[in-house]
């Protein structure tokens, strides 16, 4: 069992303090491709020294601010898919696995809903077939408890997976977003389809990320379903002290050394 950072409120030069990360018991980094984070041609050396300087294994969070997969005005979608690959495209050289969200009801996708996930199906299905021929796989995320955004219950991701019916698509488990939903027992039955995880906590009403301990997520009972888990755990923490308590505490659940 593998342990990675991520974190999208840390933005203060995230090529730099890549480098503390593996010092701090992780061997991954997750890359949010937005803000200071977003890849770049001008920053992709940065990026590649850090790959071949540290044993670190770099997976990507595509982006997602002012996106929309689900979205029902056209160019807004085509946009999407577009920032979406191109992301994919820079990520290639050193990232093999890609998280995506798969999207939201706009004002008019709540009029047209079964429109809005036929979108977030198709653009699913562009983003990964693209993907696959970077040889990279695409992890679909359960979302936070908000009324208009897709894939908060388990039946709902299990669909999407199942529509999408692509080889490298499958499921990331965001232990905190199911929290907010209650469901977080319901996802575990989708545990042999998880892929890759995301670890934090919350109070069950908000997406706090706080260090895993901090909050009301049942951790003895992920830890007990997940104990087969051979895939990546990453710890979204608002710092890289609350990362390193958040796996410290979690490899103490798992009983790792």
């Amino acid at each position: 069992m593998c342990f990675s950072f991520s974190s999208s409120k840390l933005v203060d030069r995230p090529f730099d303090w890549a480098y503390q990360l593996e010092d701090l018991g992780y061997s991954g980094w997750e890359i949010v491709h937005e803000g200071r984070q977003r890849l770049t041609p001008e920053n992709l050396a940065e990026a590649r020294n850090i790959v071949e300087t540290t044993h670190l294994t770099i997976t990507v969070h595509l982006p997602y601010s002012d996106l929309n997969l689900a979205s029902v005005n056209q160019p807004i979608w085509e946009e999407t898919v577009l920032q979406m690959k191109n992301c994919l495209d820079l990520a290639s050289d050193f990232a093999r696995l890609a998280v995506v969200h798969p999207g939201h009801f706009s004002p008019l996708g709540m009029q047209l809903p079964d429109a809005a996930w036929s979108q977030a199906i198709l653009g699913i299905q562009q983003v990964s077939d693209h993907a696959a021929e970077l040889d990279m796989r695409v992890a679909v995320e359960n979302m936070v408890n908000m009324p208009a955004i897709l894939g908060r219950r388990p039946e709902e991701i299990a669909g999407i997976i199942e529509t999408v019916d692509r080889e490298n698509v499958g499921f990331i488990f965001d232990v905190g977003h199911a929290n907010t939903n209650g469901n977080v027992e319901d996802f575990l039955k989708l545990k042999d389809q998880v892929v890759h995880m995301h670890v934090h906590d919350n109070h069950g009403e908000r997406d706090e990320h706080l260090p895993v301990g901090n909050g009301t997520v049942p951790w003895k009972k992920v830890a007990q379903a997940m104990k087969n888990y051979k895939g990546r755990i990453v710890t979204e923490a608002r710092s890289l002290e609350e990362g390193q308590r958040s796996i410290n505490r979690l490899k103490k659940l798992m009983n790792i050394e």
